[in-house]
């Protein structure tokens, strides 16, 4: 049993040593003139930004419109909104990773283009064609398909990407559309004919 003690003691003390001898080379003491050292620096991601604060990622908060408005004359020209934007109130840098359209109930997507190419279509048959930019990028249209929903965008493209909130001219992309319906026989007024889905992510 002696033994076992001074066995077990020799093991201690040469645990012992070699942690001092560890802590004495991790050592950010410079002891020579001239002699260098180090210092870590650590980063924490907190809620309030303080060094004990609750551990946190950087919050994403990204607007885009409410509402895409288009009037259509008695003439078929269509109006549509020219301030709409997406703009990234967020610290880091974002991109739109993708666009899709989903026609409302009782509507159908149909292929933009010129508004001749409804001409011949019957009254009420509730059919549009929508197209966009964002950030004066590629046009993203819906073509001849699906009439429920489309894929616009599936990947980020040139004028899918923001800067930070710090950039006030960076942060920020228009949205410039247009659309092309078929005729009505009554007046409508702000009747929802399609939704557009915009997935942001961060640009990483």
């Amino acid at each position: 049993m002696k033994k076992m003690n001074r066995l077990f003691a020799l093991a201690m003390a040469l645990c012992l040593a070699f942690a001092m001898m560890t802590v004495a080379s991790a050592s950010n003491e410079a002891t020579t003139s001239g002699g260098s050292a180090t210092s870590q620096v650590t980063l924490s991601s907190t809620a309030d930004g303080s060094l004990d604060g609750a551990p946190a990622a950087t919050a994403m908060s990204v607007t885009v419109p409410t509402v895409l408005p288009i009037a259509v004359g008695t003439d078929g020209k269509v109006t549509t909104a020219t301030d709409a934007e997406i703009i990234n109130n967020s610290y880091g840098a974002v991109k739109v990773s993708s666009v899709s359209i989903q026609a409302a109930q009782d509507w159908k997507l149909t292929a933009f283009g010129d508004p001749s190419t409804l001409a011949g279509a019957k009254v009420d048959s509730n059919q549009v064609g929508f197209a966009m930019t964002i950030g004066g990028g590629q046009q993203l249209a819906t073509v001849a398909g699906s009439t429920a929903s489309q894929d616009l965008l599936t990947s980020a493209v040139e004028g899918c990407y923001m800067t930070g909130s710090g950039d006030q001219v960076g942060n920020r992309v228009a949205i410039d559309y247009d659309a092309i319906v078929t005729p009505v026989s009554n007046a409508v007024t702000n009747t929802g004919v399609a939704s557009v889905l915009f997935v942001v992510e961060w640009d990483i």
